[in-house]
C-alpha cells in the first residue's frame, strides 16, 4: 500500500481545559483518518499532557500551536508556546513529561524564536491491508462455506455473494 508522505495537521489555540478536551478528539479523528487506530489512545494521552503543561506552567488563555506530522513511518506531535522557560523532567517522575516519555519512542524540547517547542515521536508505520480479505470467487465458479449444518459436505453460500455465482 502506498501512503502519501508527510501528512500534516496544525492548529493554533488559546489553551484552556475545554480546548484541550476538543483537541484530544480532533487528534483522535486525524489518527483514525490516517488509519492509525492503534496509536489513538497513547498519542492523545501524550498530546493532552503537553497541552496541560502549557495550561499549568504558561497559563490559561495563552497561545500555543499543536502540530501532527506523519511520514508513513513516524508520527511526530509537537506543542509550541511563547514561554522561553524550558520544561524539566522531574527526578521522581510522575509529571507530565514522564508520562510523555512512557507513551513515546522519543521526545525532546527545543527553543524557538518565539519560545519553545516540546515534541514526541512514535513509530507508526502504515498498516498493511493486503491479505485481510478472502479472495474473490472466480467468475462462473461457486462459493462454498464449511460449517456446522445438517448433512455432510460443504454448503453453497447464501446471501449477496450467492447471486454472483
Amino acid at each position: 500500500m502506498t501512503v502519501p508522505l508527510d501528512r500534516h495537521y496544525l492548529v493554533e489555540l488559546q489553551v484552556s481545559a475545554k480546548r484541550i478536551s476538543q483537541l484530544r478528539r480532533i487528534v483522535a479523528a486525524h489518527l483514525r483518518h490516517w488509519s492509525l487506530e492503534l496509536h489513538v489512545r497513547p498519542v492523545c494521552r501524550a498530546a493532552e499532557e503537553l497541552l496541560t503543561n502549557v495550561q499549568r506552567h504558561v497559563g490559561e488563555g495563552h497561545r500555543c500551536v499543536l502540530e501532527l506530522r506523519w511520514t508513513g513511518r513516524h508520527l511526530t506531535v509537537s506543542v509550541s508556546d511563547e514561554d522561553s522557560r524550558m520544561p524539566r523532567l522531574r527526578d521522581g517522575g510522575g509529571g507530565g513529561l514522564s508520562r510523555v516519555m512512557a507513551l513515546s519512542d522519543s521526545w525532546g524540547t527545543c527553543r524557538t524564536t518565539d519560545g519553545k517547542a516540546v515534541w514526541f515521536t512514535r513509530y507508526a508505520e502504515s498498516p498493511c491491508t493486503t491479505g485481510l480479505l478472502p479472495p474473490a470467487p472466480l467468475p462462473g465458479g461457486r462459493t462454498f462455506v464449511e460449517g456446522p449444518v445438517s448433512g455432510s459436505g460443504p454448503v453453497a453460500e447464501s446471501g449477496p455473494l450467492a447471486e454472483l455465482v
